[in-house]
């Protein structure tokens, strides 16, 4: 029994292994002579550094490189910050715009650059609903739920996870998702309308059940119907 158990570990991490190979021979490395950092821990002079002399706001916007073509100037950018999110956005939005998987100027395709972003930071969840929203537009909806699932379990109380998870949800037709998900944004803080706006004109919108309401009541709520008074 232990023997088997450890073939069948063995076979699992010759997997990994393998996809981790495959992904480092197509993505490339991480390694970088300026970094690379974690963007939600980076040096504030090299983040001031990059964003002023590649990713401004003709960059992100699409409008017009720094240094040369749109897609050279985000490439650097996720080369030194590979999970940095506005330009993960912007590098995908640039994809779309072009209808090409591999923007002109940049050295890997956006699933590269996504795969580059979870290898370094896999516990950032923002990287994983990006990754997920871009596979809903690519028409790969099992791999995006895999993405969205991944960002839940680390979601913590960032309330912008919990909301474009819930738009995700809601893309794939998910209601019940994207209403949860929605109910934690609101909880956390989050200030615009746009999901629960979604949600109402779905006719899927509910307003959150009070932790103080009883299990039979939020089931008699769900349903449209009112609990019995008690004698």
């Amino acid at each position: 029994m232990i023997a088997t158990a450890f073939r069948i570990g063995v076979a699992v991490t010759s997997v990994a292994l393998a996809h981790t190979a495959a992904a480092l021979e197509a993505c490339g490395e991480l390694r970088n002579s300026f970094g690379p950092w974690d963007y939600r821990a980076a040096p504030k002079a090299a983040l001031e550094n990059v964003e002023t002399n590649h990713f401004d706001t003709g960059v992100e916007g699409l409008a017009k490189g720094v240094t040369g073509s749109l897609g050279g100037d985000l490439s650097y950018t996720l080369r030194v910050f590979p999970n940095h999110p506005r330009a993960l956005l912007a590098m995908m939005r640039l994809s779309f715009k072009e209808n090409r998987e591999k923007p002109r100027g940049s050295i890997y395709t956006v699933e590269c650059w996504f795969d580059r972003a979870v290898r370094f930071t896999p516990n950032d969840a923002s990287v994983r609903v990006l990754y997920g929203v871009y596979l809903i537009r690519k028409g790969d909806k099992n791999e995006a739920v895999t993405q969205l699932k991944e960002a839940e379990g680390l979601a913590g109380d960032d309330p912008n996870v919990p909301y474009n998870l819930g738009l995700a949800y809601f893309d794939l037709g998910d209601y019940d998702k994207a209403l949860e998900q929605a109910h934690r944004a609101y909880a956390l803080g989050f200030p615009l309308p746009g999901l629960r706006h979604k949600l109402q004109e779905a006719g899927r919108w509910r307003d959150p059940v009070s932790s103080a309401v009883g299990p039979q009541q939020e089931a008699a709520t769900r349903d449209g119907s009112l609990p019995s008074k008690k004698e």
